[in-house]
This record gives C-alpha cells, sequence and structure tokens, in this order.
C-alpha cells in the first residue's frame, strides 16, 4: 500500500511540473488550425491576421453560450467591417450536440470544432464560456470567463479601442 501511494504522489508531482500554462494578456495567441463545424472546411487563425478577433471556447450544454451567441453575432454584424471577426471554438465530445445547437441559435461568424479538446489544452480553458480578444498583431489583449447579458458592453469597448488603433 505504501509502495502504490508512493507511486501515486510520485506521478502527481511528476505531472504537476507539467501542467499547461494558460494564454495571459500580453502572449502571442497559439494559432489553431481547426475544421469549421458545418463545412469541415480547415480554417486557421492566421487567415485572420491583422483583424481584431474574438475567440471563444464554447459547448452546447453551456447555459451562458446561449446568452452570448445572439449577442456576438450583433456584434460581429456591427464590426465586420472595421475588422473585426468572433471564431467561436466548439468543445463538445459528440458533434451533433455542436450542430443541434448552431440550429437552434444561428449565427455568421466562424464557428470551428475541437471535439478533442486539443486547442482547449493548448489556450488552457477551465471555465465555460472562455474567450480570447487578441489584437491586430496577434497578442491576446483580454481574457473573458464566463458571459452575462451586461457583460457585452464591456467587451464592445475594447474592441472598438482596439480597432482604433
Amino acid at each position: 500500500m505504501k509502495r502504490l501511494f508512493a507511486s501515486l504522489l510520485t506521478c502527481a508531482l511528476f505531472a504537476s511540473t507539467f501542467t499547461a500554462k494558460a494564454i495571459d494578456v500580453g502572449n502571442t495567441a497559439p494559432v489553431f488550425t481547426l475544421p469549421q463545424l458545418q463545412t469541415k472546411q480547415a480554417t486557421t487563425l492566421a487567415a485572420f491576421a491583422g483583424k481584431v478577433i474574438y475567440v471563444d471556447f464554447w459547448a452546447s450544454w453551456c447555459a451562458p453560450c446561449r446568452t452570448s451567441f445572439p449577442l456576438l453575432n450583433a456584434l460581429h454584424k456591427k464590426l465586420q467591417a472595421k475588422g473585426f471577426e468572433v471564431i467561436a471554438i466548439n468543445l463538445d465530445e459528440d458533434e451533433a450536440s455542436a450542430q443541434q445547437f448552431i440550429k437552434e441559435v444561428p449565427v455568421d461568424f466562424t464557428v470551428l470544432y475541437d471535439g478533442k479538446g486539443e486547442w482547449a489544452d493548448q489556450y488552457v480553458i477551465e471555465s465555460m464560456p472562455t474567450s480570447f480578444i487578441i489584437d491586430k498583431k496577434g497578442r491576446v489583449q483580454k481574457v473573458h470567463h464566463g458571459f452575462t447579458s451586461t457583460d457585452i458592453t464591456d467587451i464592445e469597448h475594447t474592441l472598438l479601442s482596439l480597432l482604433a488603433q
């Protein structure tokens, strides 16, 4: 029993030394390539270089995501001509759940699929939704956890400031 406990403790200590570091403000956003949810077309973050980007990690079971999607869609329509994009990355293991969510809450922005959570691990997603506002140079300017309808005002203010730069 002591050996088992020692082995488990050693494994836990070893694993803790390799935990991923969260993507913080000022860091360059990791450049992903993922399939679009509806078309399966590969899309990369690099395709949006030079734009202000709201990268939103979400799941179909996430209640705040149902609130955020219509508001983000309206904001995307309002600011897209100024160089703003929304990229929503779904993390459902079951792709059908993600597809159903999009049928119920349709959007015009880019929706990608990361069912294995590969990029969620790279960005160190610990809550739903978690979003990253990325500036025109590819640096994270804000990390946002959760979502309520009142959050959109602060998000828009941040985006307008970055779009003006």
